[in-house]
């Protein structure tokens, strides 16, 4: 695997370098969250009682907040925190906004 720490700077490009570590994390918790819908679908075909499945479906939205949480927290620790360094005011912005779409 190459080295994900070559380019900090990602506000400004479709792109974000990450660290091996976060890079595992959140393909880890992606993984299982893929795991729990196959679950979910598993359940629907074998006629589960619908508030098993709804219990279900309580577990993965709670997992997938859990990922933005990580992953809105990386942000704020490299390309957002790096960029406010640099003067781009831009990024406050854009943060703002992803908060915004976020809390809907």
């Amino acid at each position: 695997m190459e080295d994900k720490n070559i380019d900090k700077g990602c506000c400004c490009h479709p792109s974000k370098h990450r660290s091996e570590k976060e890079y595992k994390d959140l393909m880890n918790r992606l993984s299982r969250i893929e795991g729990q819908v196959r679950g979910i679908k598993g359940m629907l075909e074998k006629d589960a009682y619908c508030p098993e499945i709804l219990v279900q479906v309580s577990a993965v939205n709670a997992a997938l907040n859990s990922f933005n949480k990580v992953l809105l927290a990386n942000h704020i620790r490299t390309c957002v925190a790096e960029d406010i360094r640099e003067g781009k005011d831009e990024t406050i912005e854009e943060l703002v906004k992803v908060l915004q779409k976020l809390m809907r």
